[in-house]
């Protein structure tokens, strides 16, 4: 998971992208960068940290040009320590590219080799958009060898790119003296959407907030493997790429990834979270009798329309008992595990009017690899509960995730080859509930008539791409074991790491 952006303008866009990555920073926190161009010249800046860290006045001074695109960093592949593999990644050749990728192939590997052995093309870091960057260089080559480069032409490469990788994918491009260029894979598992503001201005983004909160209207979601090419004119020109598309968007956006005030392939973020709480409260009322209850507490921030929603269906009072730090990083997307344990009570600090002599049912979006549930079950003893019930709005989390998100090992799964009374036990929970698989899907398909599914592996085990091996989750942990852990960086790298926030 990463947020991207891009805007072609009639005016200076360093100030749009830096304030557009300011509402994406939920997405990502390793890295931000933003890259301009200046008639034929690109102008970049990017390095590890927040937003407001990376981009100071004199960086921003040095971002001229009406052309632009940027991205905040969560790391999935390649080195998250490794302020190299910052985005945006650039090529000179054909043309000049600068490319920002949100998502993850699965078949980066197989392509490095073929690109350095067929395409004669070195590959100098472990990142995969260093690879998509580089096949989308030869194809355009291939497709663009008479100038003027024309739309035609550039949907043509990426007609050839869907068919050389695999895995989840929403990019955009900049070509120097040409234009913008975004698209998205033929799953739709990545969200990218688009829109205008009043002057016409373009600005293509990974969610609508983004627009909205920079004064364009949402146009329209990119559809799976279609592609925009946004001339220096500001016009639009879009085509369908991939031989065979199908919309399965990434349930977990759903479930926590995206900001609640998000509309993603036509579906509220909010709405979707509330529905999950409905069919909660379902399930939580065949596991425990409403009256044990007395208080329903949400762990901040997701889980809060699941869990107003299933206080106001289950009848009891729903309180915030926990106060959150925003200065403290998301837990779930921090590097190194050593981080993500220490950063849980720097993070929440409850209070103890609301657990004091109660039995509280709280109430989580997902549980992930269970260190945090389990700290926060022990919070809630500490400050005085009864009895603690505790409820996922998402089912458990078995399977790893390779399109995305940083779940690529199975043995960090606390719920992978576990009962649900083996992770009751590990929390340290009087009782676990967890959302269903089906109810979840079908709940938040109803937003949206005719979707045809959902890309829902980390749930389900079902790898919508067809490609995913029992040999690249082994080769996936090796890699996983090889990075870093934070107590190993040196001391300025964990103070880097250590001052990220939340959205």
């Amino acid at each position: 998971m990463c947020g991207i952006v891009g805007v072609i303008s009639k005016a200076p866009v360093n100030q749009l992208i830096y304030d557009a990555l300011l509402l994406l920073q939920h997405r990502g926190q390793d890295a931000a960068g933003i890259v301009t161009m200046q008639g034929n010249k690109c102008f970049m800046h990017k390095a590890r940290g927040m937003v407001r860290d990376v981009f100071r006045t004199r960086n921003m001074r040095g971002l001229p040009g009406n052309v632009g695109l940027g991205q905040v960093r969560y790391p999935t592949a390649g080195n998250a320590y490794s302020e190299e593999e910052a985005q945006p990644f650039y090529v000179n050749a054909p043309y000049g590219i600068v490319l920002v990728h949100n998502g993850n192939l699965t078949n980066a590997h197989a392509l490095k080799e073929e690109l350095f052995e067929v395409d004669r093309r070195h590959i100098n870091t472990e990142s995969d958009t260093e690879v998509l960057i580089n096949v989308l260089a030869h194809e355009l080559e291939r497709a663009g060898r008479e100038l003027p480069l024309t739309p035609a032409s550039v949907f043509q490469a990426v007609s050839a790119v869907h068919k050389r990788i695999k895995g989840s994918y929403a990019v955009i491009a900049l070509i120097a003296g040409h234009g913008l260029l975004a698209f998205r894979d033929p799953y739709g598992i990545r969200p990218l959407c688009f829109g205008q503001s009043a002057d016409g201005e373009v600005m293509v983004a990974s969610e609508s907030v983004s627009l909205e909160g920079t004064g364009h209207q949402l146009t329209r979601d990119v559809a799976p493997g279609e592609a925009l090419f946004i001339d220096t004119s500001g016009t639009v020109h879009t085509q369908q790429c991939a031989e065979t598309s199908v919309l399965n968007p990434c349930m977990f956006e759903f479930v926590y990834l995206a900001r609640p005030d998000s509309v993603m392939d036509g579906i509220s973020v909010y709405q979707a979270r509330l529905n999950m709480g409905e069919t909660l409260a379902q399930r939580l009322i065949s596991t425990i009798p409403p009256s044990e209850i007395d208080v329903v507490i949400p762990i901040p921030e997701s889980s809060r329309p699941s869990a107003m929603q299933l206080a106001h269906r289950i009848g009891k009072p729903y309180r915030e008992g926990f106060v959150k730090n925003r200065y403290v990083g998301r837990t779930f997307i921090m590097p190194g595990q050593s981080t993500r344990k220490k950063s849980v009570r720097q993070k929440l600090n409850a209070i103890g009017l609301e657990f004091k002599g109660r039995n509280v049912l709280l109430v989580d979006d997902s549980i992930v690899r269970g260190t945090t549930s389990k700290e926060i079950v022990q919070m809630a003893r500490e400050a005085g509960a009864n009895k603690v019930y505790l409820a996922s709005a998402a089912p458990p989390v078995r399977f790893p995730n390779v399109y995305g998100i940083d779940m690529p090992t199975s043995e960090e799964l606390i719920a992978h080859g576990r009962s649900i009374e083996e992770i009751r036990q590990f929390i340290g929970a009087d009782a676990l509930i967890y959302q269903d698989v089906d109810a979840m899907k079908r709940v938040v398909a109803q937003l949206r008539p005719g979707l045809n599914g959902f890309e829902a592996s980390c749930f389900d085990g079902q790898y919508i791409t067809g490609d995913v091996s029992a040999e690249d989750f082994a080769t996936m942990q090796a890699q996983r074991k090889s990075q870093p852990e934070e107590e190993d960086l040196p001391a300025r790298s964990r103070l880097a790491l250590q001052s990220g926030g939340d959205q």
